[in-house]
């Protein structure tokens, strides 16, 4: 594999041998408990920033899955107004809501992609260094990619994510964050519509200190993509041997489109709504989608 070719703090060794994945304690699709081996691998320390895929589009003049037209024999009967490109955005509520009705917070939003992230008149004006968000799951591989990489496992993930502690709760230890504390950019204050002043959006990669191999952003600021396709019981079938098939959602048939785990939680993550900021919480993305709470980074 060849040397990364995007301006990036060197790559962070992570150790090999068999670790400690998942929760009982919480969501039913962390359970359960399991032992995982992992080859020792390297990660990058940072999320990919604004600034590092502005280099990549720039030397291979890629577009992104958002800002290519849908076809219209992929969705039949939709009206042409909803086939431009386009990305999911939050937005926050004018007041307190019923938090089952996440649409309420998130906008089918055309023309929103990473170049402008809440749609027509936003910009990346002050977010160089801040986690590229609005990328599908064959954005972030291209990149990866082209700077002679490649998506992590989940299992890699959550091995990174844990910087070394064995079964610890957060990436930081077992103790909820303290007041006054700051260690991860996810929601404080009311969720969807009221944050603390320094939350509610991404911040740029480092604003919080590491874990304990040295990687910013393990918990909050935005989800990150892995290789892994999802299974709501990561074991048995974890990680490679999951197959495409088995990640379609069972509960809406009418979308045959794969699912990829992603990790980590993001800025959106409410302890009264998703306490998902933690190394062992995993959720299921349609691979053709990305959202303004979802960005990447890469192992070698």
């Amino acid at each position: 594999m060849t040397p990364y070719r995007v301006s990036a703090p060197p790559a962070v060794r992570v150790p090999g041998g068999v670790f400690t994945l998942g929760s009982d304690r919480h969501y039913a699709e962390e359970r359960p408990v399991r032992r995982v081996e992992v080859a020792e691998f390297t990660i990058d320390p940072y999320q990919v920033t604004n600034r590092q895929y502005a280099e990549f589009v720039g030397d291979t003049r890629y577009v992104t899955v958002a800002e290519r037209p849908l076809n219209p024999a992929d969705f039949p009967g939709a009206p042409a107004e909803n086939l431009a490109p386009g990305s999911m955005v939050f937005t926050r509520t004018p007041g307190p809501v019923d938090l089952r009705h996440l649409s309420q917070w998130w906008t089918w939003t055309p023309g929103a992609s990473w170049r402008r992230p809440e749609g027509p008149g936003s910009d990346l004006s002050g977010r160089g260094e801040h986690p590229v968000v609005h990328v599908a799951y064959d954005d972030a591989l291209a990149y990866c990619d082209w700077a002679g990489g490649a998506l992590p496992t989940e299992a890699q993930w959550e091995v990174a994510a844990r910087g070394g502690l064995e079964s610890a709760t957060y990436v930081w230890g077992d103790e909820p964050e303290q007041p006054g504390h700051r260690l991860a950019n996810y929601w404080h204050g009311d969720f969807p519509w009221r944050p603390e002043t320094g939350y509610g959006t991404t911040a740029p990669v480092g604003s919080f200190p590491p874990n304990g191999y040295g990687l910013y952003d393990m918990a909050g600021n935005v989800w990150e993509w892995t290789s892994d396709w999802y299974s709501s019981e990561p074991e048995p079938g974890h990680g490679c041997c999951v197959p495409e098939e088995a990640s379609l959602d069972p509960a809406q048939p009418q979308f045959r489109i794969p699912r990829k785990v992603i990790k980590g939680g993001s800025f959106l993550c409410a302890d009264s709504y998703c306490l998902r900021y933690r190394p062992a919480a995993r959720r299921p993305q349609m691979v053709d989608t990305g959202m303004s709470h979802l960005g990447f980074r890469c192992v070698r």
